[in-house]
This record gives C-alpha cells, structure tokens and sequence, in this order.
C-alpha cells in the first residue's frame, strides 16, 4: 500500500462519517459536493460533525481516493469505515430512506 493509500486508509478508518469532496461543508466548489453535504442535513447530520477532505487540497488524495475505493468520481461517502457511494448513489439511498438506517439518524 502506497504512503498515499495509508493516509486515505487512516482517515477513513479516523471518522464515523467522512466525505472526500471539492471544497468545504461550509464552501462546497462544486455542485455534486454541495449536493452531498445537503443530503446529510436532510438526514439529519449535523455539518459540522462531517469530517470533509478537501480533495482540491491534495492531488495524491484526489487520485489516490479514486483507486482506494476504486469508484472514479468525487464526492465519495464513507461511513464507519465503509465506503457508500457519492453523491447520486448518497440521493438513491436518500429517497428510500436507507441512507438515515446506515447513518443512524432515522427515528
């Protein structure tokens, strides 16, 4: 595993919810970000609970993000360590009402 891979590995491993996205929760650059960051407060999550990467930041990570989860688009979704999807699938699940079961919100 790449030093790079490590890094993503101990981040995703570091947070119960966790998005690599461009921009901030708070300055999401661009719209599928935002759209993500959305969703989770339509979920009932607190922004600032959500640890984000900025992966405009971080060329190793952006690429890097993309091998790890072996999924080619950002933002990218992990929770508890386990890799959910971005921003559409994070609206599928949404709209079913999956993604509060899996964020533990729902109730």
């Amino acid at each position: 595993m790449s030093d790079t891979q490590q890094r993503i590995d101990a981040l995703v491993k570091s947070s119960d919810i966790l998005l690599f996205m461009k921009g901030s929760a708070s300055f999401p650059m661009c719209g599928f970000s935002g759209r993500a960051i959305q969703i989770l407060k339509a979920c009932g999550v607190d922004p600032k609970s959500v640890v984000t990467v900025n992966v405009l930041e971080d060329d190793e990570i952006r690429q890097g993000i993309k091998e790890y989860s072996n999924w080619p688009t950002i933002p990218q979704l992990y929770v508890k360590g386990e890799f959910i999807g971005g921003s559409d699938i994070m609206m599928e699940m949404y709209e079913s009402g999956e993604l509060k079961q899996v964020l533990g919100t729902e109730g």
